[in-house]
């Protein structure tokens, strides 16, 4: 089974498009704390795509 990208987590929405669902947050900090929180609730991995910019990845 491929890896699945599960979730955006964002700082610039105008870079971002697609399937997965898109977060978008005010600073650093926050998209940290959302990338944390959805990583744990969906059991993936957070990759730094960009400065501005994670994924929530699921390897299987």
């Amino acid at each position: 089974m491929p890896s699945t990208i599960l979730a955006v987590i964002t700082l610039n929405k105008e870079k971002i498009a697609g399937g997965a669902p898109i977060f978008i947050e005010p600073d650093k900090e926050k998209m940290q704390q959302v990338a944390f929180t959805l990583e744990k609730i969906l059991d993936a991995m957070v990759h730094e795509v960009s400065e501005d910019t994670l994924i929530i990845v699921r390897h299987k």
